[in-house]
């Protein structure tokens, strides 16, 4: 049997659970994931995780919101003037928004407070400052 190193591609099923044991994804209801280990397809430690596993092995692990997503971080929370806001969409604490990197990419943003003057977005991952804890199993490289 081989082990799963860089290159290789692998087929997942994984349950992902916050430390409250809130699931807040899960492969099993679909087709597994399918990924190069290797080429950051995936959050770090996810992929760190996989390393070493054999085809039919499952494992257990705790990623630390370093692994995962990072910190929250309070530069990602911005106040938008409302005139800056789109006329067309009436603001909503918890309306996700797609925003545009002057680079291009686009990337979610959640509406976290509306005011008269200001509405607040955040733009952290909403797994942000998240410990996360993974069951995958490996079902073929």
């Amino acid at each position: 049997m081989s082990k799963v190193s860089d290159g290789s591609k692998v087929k997942v099923h994984y349950t992902g659970k916050l430390n409250d044991g809130t699931v807040f994804d899960s492969s099993r209801e679909r087709e597994p994931l399918e990924f190069t280990v290797g080429q950051g397809q995936v959050i770090p430690g996810f992929e760190e995780a996989v390393r070493g596993m054999e085809a039919g092995e499952s494992r257990s692990v705790t990623l630390g919101c370093e692994q995962a997503y990072g910190q929250r971080r309070q530069d990602m929370i911005l106040d938008v003037p409302r005139d800056k806001f789109p006329e067309d969409i009436p603001p909503k604490v918890g309306q996700q928004l797609m925003l545009r990197h002057p680079e291009g990419q686009e990337f979610p943003a959640f509406i976290v407070e509306v005011k008269d003057q200001v509405i607040t977005i955040d733009a952290n991952h909403p797994l942000a400052g998240e410990d996360l804890n993974f069951e995958i199993e490996l079902m073929q490289h």
